[in-house]
């Protein structure tokens, strides 16, 4: 059956998993719906294919050039993107397909012949969630455009966040005192801030990506949240 696919992400926050350039192969054109956090994962994706993207609210200075909202036409059908679900417009209504991350939660429904679509975060892990993506595909002989759910990594491991130390030379994270644990956090959320990737603060500090991840995904999930604030959750989460 001729297909024509087009690959829907989101919340990459700074990660492009060897997993999800995998799904990229097969698709024409990218839509990405924002909290991208570092143009070198708008760079890297435009390798694949034709980019469509939006600006998230982690998205810093660097990305002032991308729309909040974009409202395009892709196989006969009107698309209309947006980071935070929340924030919609009235452009939306022309829509057929509303596209919108933010949550890190894949969703699917339709409601009055209109498609809602979240990819779910494709990123860094949030906790007990699965990291997904999607892929829009139209056939070209009947015109039927369907939307296909791609789990990369189902289940979060168990010792995800909670690998390697503050040396980067593994080990559990009982090694931590609280005090080490929070000068990590202010370290990473520096970093962040200045605009630096996953993949830079990790050479750079040698703590394991599980953990800056993790650090990553509270600190842009929560605009405005500071050290203590990140601290408090990932005691909650148990990490």
């Amino acid at each position: 059956m001729p297909l024509r696919r087009t690959a829907v992400l989101s919340d990459t926050h700074g990660i492009l998993r060897p997993e999800v350039t995998e799904q990229l192969r097969s698709a024409e054109l990218i839509l990405h719906g924002g909290d991208i956090a570092d143009r070198k994962i708008l760079d890297r994706l435009q390798e694949n294919a034709r980019v469509i993207a939006v600006r998230g609210n982690g998205d810093r200075d660097w990305a002032e050039d991308l729309p909040r909202e974009v409202l395009f036409d892709l196989y006969g059908r009107k698309v209309y993107m947006i980071h935070n679900k929340k924030q919609i417009s009235a452009r939306a209504e022309e829509a057929d397909l509303i596209i919108y991350g933010h949550s890190h939660k894949y969703e699917e429904k339709e409601e009055n012949g209109r498609i809602w679509l979240n990819p779910g975060s494709c990123g860094p892990w949030r906790f007990g969630r699965p990291l997904t993506m999607a892929l829009l595909e139209f056939d070209t002989e009947t015109g039927k455009l369907s939307v296909k759910r791609i789990d990369l990594q189902p289940e979060v491991p168990a010792d995800a966040g909670t690998r390697g130390s503050a040396a980067g030379h593994g080990g559990a994270r009982p090694e931590f005192g609280s005090g080490d644990l929070q000068k990590m956090v202010v370290l990473v959320i520096g970093d962040l801030e200045k605009g630096k990737s996953v993949d830079r603060i990790v050479s750079a500090r040698g703590i394991s990506r599980e953990l800056t991840e993790q650090i990553c995904q509270i600190y842009f999930t929560h605009p405005g949240i500071d050290v203590q604030g990140v601290l408090n959750r990932m005691e909650i989460a148990g990490l």
